[in-house]
């Protein structure tokens, strides 16, 4: 299927990478059970595209251990999949799979690169080369999605130019990714400097759509989503409760909420097809799946409004 069925250019696309993102931090290991409940509940709700795991070892990361089952449950549901494969045997695991999307993860700095996965990041460039090479000789109806790590600020650098963030999406891009996520991996990002470089990004890739990836970890990721989105982003991703964070970032913490990105959205007149309503039995199963773990939201403390106008016609 193409990049323009699964992430259409004109209209915006709520990620989920809870089940992904959202576990890589958490202290429990939810079972096989609950993560098919948890991505039921959403689907009821309305929520499509997923990030639902990684390929990566069982032994060192046992929350994924049961991808191949989430994987069959999604697609079991109708809907889009997508999983981290962070190196050639990630990739291979996941092309004898019906996952739909392979995500590739390129630092913006050489430290992250190392750290996060051992390589360099003009390595990681030729590996996204060689996961596009791989899908089109052997599984071309899957994307390849190449996501950009401390796009905004790097926890171990410090300071990231705007303009090598650009050459590393146009390197992805050249070397075969469908789409190219920008990530605020630990929430340094403020709106002016993620709406500039969404800007930036929207020229760039024309109409191919960008996905915007925001930690809230200093309180800012809905002013930053809401600046994306004035930006030309129209791929976001957040996670249910704000669970998340990378474990190879210090000082990475929870990703934006997703009910609250909903909500960001409707307001601002971007349609999500999804019944805010209809979140909370999927965030009470997450509750109950990950005891002991912090769940955010400000919506969910609140409630959706009661007037019938917040949501902007756009």
């Amino acid at each position: 299927m193409s990049l323009e069925a699964i992430y259409p250019a004109d209209r915006v696309t709520l990620r989920e990478v809870g089940l992904r993102d959202g576990l890589q931090l958490a202290k429990a290991v939810p079972s096989t059970e609950a993560k098919r409940a948890w991505l039921k509940a959403e689907a009821a709700a309305g929520v499509r595209h997923y990030e639902v795991g990684s390929f990566l070892p069982a032994a060192r990361f046992p929350q994924f251990a049961d991808i191949h089952e989430i994987i069959s449950a999604s697609g079991a549901l109708g809907l889009h999949s997508a999983g981290l494969t962070l190196n050639e045997r990630g990739a291979e695991a996941a092309i004898a799979t019906a996952i739909r999307e392979m995500v590739c993860v390129v630092s913006a700095t050489e430290a992250h690169s190392e750290a996060n996965a051992r390589r360099s990041r003009a390595a990681a460039v030729e590996l996204v080369g060689k996961v596009a090479a791989l899908r089109n000789e052997r599984a071309p109806d899957k994307l390849v999605n190449a996501g950009i790590a401390m796009a905004f600020g790097c926890s171990l650098s410090g300071n990231v130019d705007p303009a090598e963030v650009l050459r590393l999406a146009e390197a992805c891009l050249a070397a075969g990714a469908d789409i190219v996520g920008l990530a605020d991996t630990v929430g340094y990002a403020g709106p002016r400097a993620v709406g500039a470089l969404c800007a930036q990004m929207h020229r760039l890739c024309g109409n191919r759509p960008f996905i915007i990836h925001l930690h809230d970890t200093r309180g800012l990721g809905l002013a930053n989503a809401a600046a994306a989105l004035d930006n030309g982003a129209r791929v976001v991703d957040a996670s249910l409760g704000g669970l998340g964070g990378c474990p190879f970032a210090p000082g990475a913490t929870g990703n934006v909420v997703f009910e609250d990105v909903v909500f960001l959205a409707e307001s601002m007149g971007f349609p999500t097809g999804i019944d805010l309503e209809a979140l909370t039995p999927a965030r009470a199963i997450a509750e109950e799946a990950l005891p002991g773990e912090s769940f955010h939201g400000a919506l969910h403390r609140a409630g959706p409004p009661t007037n019938a106008n917040w949501q902007a016609t756009a």
